[in-house]
């Protein structure tokens, strides 16, 4: 602990303690502590001075004080006023109140000492939203009458709190952790018992006691459904993740009391026909978009695009509760079941939905094309349009093949054709650039109304796809370049190039199929897509694909431009989805700053703090990605749990040396095959080649080898698959070099045990899991 302060030296004498040279009076002392925050007896003393029997004096006045209620105990030495905090502490989150807010109370304080206001704070390095029983490192600070505590990191989540299954047995009520790594259950508390049925979803604290040789004990904090619930996958998502959720009723209060802006400092564009084009089960509609031939002489063949987004700076201001709370969560998170969105409804799905028929304010971005393709000009303004039709993609794309609905019918000829002139024209743009080109298959889990899962099948990939795609890169290439010329502070959308120890893998594993890459090659696009297109239709044509992809980098914001690698571009920013993306947010502000749009653009605070802001919601990204990939591998695992014994037909997409991952084709779903299960001899992990080798027979298991596996076990908690290999091994490589076996690499030879990838269905991570591009 640091040393306190030392005061002037008191001479005043303390009606209760006899006065001694050094010895401090009742309100003296009570001064220093207030001044010091937080001492020992020892710091005390050392700031006064005292020594022998002063100190004996100093003890009993403490005791006397603490006895008053003037003092509280902090830790086993310590003490404080009861109303003031250590300048940075640690402290568990004790309390959610009906506001949505956080309450923490410090570690060393006890019972009495007060619970303080987690105020959310991104100018510290903060990792994800604190919830129930998290151990926090926070900073404390007065703000008038209040105290308030603001996040500095997180202290171990899962050693505080764990989500897991209640098991009765007997007397006892064992939880199981959800997470399909943990192997330690907990045994509830006696008077815990009886608030829990078997099966309930249940967030507990580790009390840290237990017996010798039996489970720690737990104390619940909060029961969060069953298990049994069909949507109970991306409830254990949302809280294995620590996902914020709902809205505070400020913040509600905030969102209802916007109105729609006036004319007043906007153009006018209601009369520019632009569309939304979106998923067909989209509730919110940011973007829409309007083409049309350039009539300028001086660009025969060009073209003028439109792209209009959702103004959502209009209502959410800096500084308002509304936007604490949606820079806290970073951006919406999207499960099968729910979305957990960035925005009230009334904004997401309100008013900054730009709604088919009805007046929305928005910042527009007008794009002038050559012939080619190549942008040569652009216009940001702020405006009130009002969109003309509500597309699907499934409706846009039967429209242009003319197979239109009554709906799109009388928007082909007008809207539509223009538009995919335009997409044309871009193209040719896009071509010259060449942006990676790898291939990826996304599917859509479907349920029924009781959150059943009812199928599993791939997304359709239409062209109307990438006309919207590409004309949302243009418009965030165009809100980077004008940021830029501006010279005002913007968070870009960065995607380094792949590191040398990357391109060193690559080019050893693509030795071992005869193909080569010289190590001292310069990454690019182009010679990426040069190798995916010599192998595309060969037999490492998917294998290919899947390296290329685990070589790339994953995307990130920051204030520091290195670039997009993946879209070959040189500068590029988040502009285009505001309702569900806090980096937009900021853009759009940046932009009105920039170009004197409004009153309500990007602060000077905000200037100052966009590093942290960076870093929050790429930490915040990261956080949901990770909720939306285990929601769904529970989902998957639930609609195959029926379907135990079957066989299937699938892909290795991962070799480790504990095993395949084997990823099936009718649905996607990963899981794994331990290496136990691959025959009766050591298997060594060849990580050069990607492959298992046996070290007897020499016979491999090769990344990217169709196979065909037996569903061994499902469990919908966790998210786990085990498979049983069906399929024979490819014959050794005459021409290989053995590898050597080496502890590391060698594969035990019997099965795993309960939740290290067989029982269970536990499993590790799986390797070259999605990302999100871009």
């Amino acid at each position: 602990m640091a040393r306190p302060r030392r005061p002037r030296a008191p001479h005043a004498s303390s009606s209760k303690h006899p006065a001694s040279p050094g010895l401090p009076d009742r309100e003296t002392l009570l001064r220093f502590m207030k001044e010091a925050g937080e001492a020992e007896k020892a710091d005390i003393a050392r700031a006064f001075g005292l020594k022998g029997a002063e100190r004996r004096h100093l003890r009993d006045m403490l005791k006397s004080l603490e006895a008053e209620g003037a003092l509280g105990k902090r830790g086993r030495k310590g003490f404080a006023p009861p109303d003031s905090f250590p300048p940075v502490g640690v402290a568990d989150v004790a309390e959610r109140d009906g506001d949505g807010d956080m309450w923490v109370r410090l570690v060393k304080g006890d019972a009495s000492t007060p619970l303080v206001r987690l105020v959310p704070d991104e100018r510290e390095k903060v990792a994800g939203a604190p919830g129930l029983g998290d151990r926090l490192l926070v900073r404390f600070s007065r703000e008038g009458d209040e105290w308030e505590a603001r996040l500095v990191k997180k202290l171990g989540q899962s050693a505080h709190r764990v989500l897991g299954v209640a098991r009765k047995a007997r007397r006892e009520v064992r939880i199981e952790p959800v997470d399909r790594k943990s192997r330690e259950s907990f045994l509830l508390a006696d008077d815990d018992g009886d608030k829990v049925r078997e099966g309930d979803l249940v967030l507990v604290e580790p009390s840290g006691s237990h017996s010798r040789y039996g489970p720690k004990r737990a104390r619940i904090l909060e029961v969060v459904g069953h298990e049994d619930h069909p949507r109970a996958a991306s409830l254990i998502a949302i809280h294995s993740h620590g996902l914020p959720t709902g809205f505070s009723d400020t913040v509600i209060e905030e969102a209802r009391a916007t109105e729609l802006p006036t004319l007043k400092g906007r153009e006018d564009l209601r009369r520019v026909p632009l569309i939304t084009i979106d998923p067909a089960d989209a509730r919110d509609h940011d973007d829409a978009v309007y083409a049309e031939p350039d009539t300028d002489p001086a660009n025969e063949g060009g073209q003028i695009v439109w792209v209009a987004i959702a103004d959502v700076a209009a209502y959410v201001r800096p500084q308002t509760a509304l936007d604490r709370e949606a820079r806290d969560k970073g951006n919406s998170t999207y499960f099968p079941d729910r979305v957990e969105p960035m925005l009230p409804e009334h904004l997401s799905n309100g008013l900054c939905s730009l709604k088919e028929g009805e007046d929305r304010a928005c910042m527009a971005v007008r794009m002038v094309f050559d012939r080619n393709g190549r942008k040569t000009g652009h216009r940001f303004m702020r405006g009130l349009m009002r969109s003309h039709a509500s597309l699907s993609y499934e409706q846009a794309q039967a429209g242009f093949e003319g197979q239109a609905d009554a709906h799109t019918a009388p928007h082909v000829d007008t809207i539509l054709k223009p538009l995919w002139r335009a997409y044309e024209v871009m193209l040719r743009g896009r071509k010259a650039r060449a942006p990676l080109a790898i291939e990826t298959q996304e599917r859509k889990i479907r349920l029924n109304e009781d959150g059943e899962v009812t199928s599993i099948e791939p997304r359709r990939s239409l062209e109307a796809h990438r006309l919207i795609e590409e004309m949302m890169v243009q418009a965030n290439v165009c809100a980077a370049e004008t940021l830029e010329q501006k010279r005002t502070p913007l968070i870009y959308r960065v995607h380094d190039a792949p590191s040398q120890e990357k391109i060193f893998n690559i080019a050893d594993f693509l030795g071992t199929i005869g193909m080569k890459w010289n190590k001292g090659e310069p990454a690019t696009t182009a010679r990426f897509n040069r190798l995916l297109d010599e192998t595309r239709d060969g037999p490492h044509g998917e294998i290919v694909n899947e390296v290329v992809l685990r070589t790339q980098m994953q995307a990130h914001y920051s204030p520091d431009n290195i670039g997009h690698f993946g879209l070959n571009l040189d500068r590029y920013a988040h502009f285009t989805s505001p309702i569900r993306r806090y980096a937009d947010l900021i853009v759009h502000r940046a932009l009105i700053r920039a170009l004197k749009l409004g009153n309500d653009g990007l602060s000077d605070r905000e200037a100052s703090e966009i590093t942290s802001i960076a870093e929050h919601i790429t930490a915040t990204e990261r956080r949901s990605m990770a909720a939306e990939r285990d929601a769904n591998d529970r989902y998957i695992a639930a609609f195959l749990a029926d379907r135990v014994g079957a066989t299937f037909a699938g892909r290795i997409t991962g070799v480790t040396r504990f095993g395949l991952f084997v990823r099936l084709d009718e649905t996607g779903a990963d899981g794994l095959v331990p290496v136990s299960h691959l025959g009766q001899e050591y298997f060594i992990h060849d990580d050069r080649a990607h492959a298992l080798v046996g070290q007897r027979s020499g016979q491999r298991w090769l990344l990217g080898r169709q196979v065909e596996v037996r569903l061994v076990e499902a469990t919908p908690i966790t998210g786990g698959l085990l498979f049983e290999m069906l399929s024979e091994p490819e014959p050794a490589d005459p021409n290989a070099q053995r590898p050597r076996l080496g502890v590391r690499d060698r594969g035990p030879r019997s099965g795993p045990r309960s939740g290290s990838g067989g029982g269970k269905g536990g499993r590790a991570a799986k390797p070259g899991s999605k990302r999100r591009k871009g």
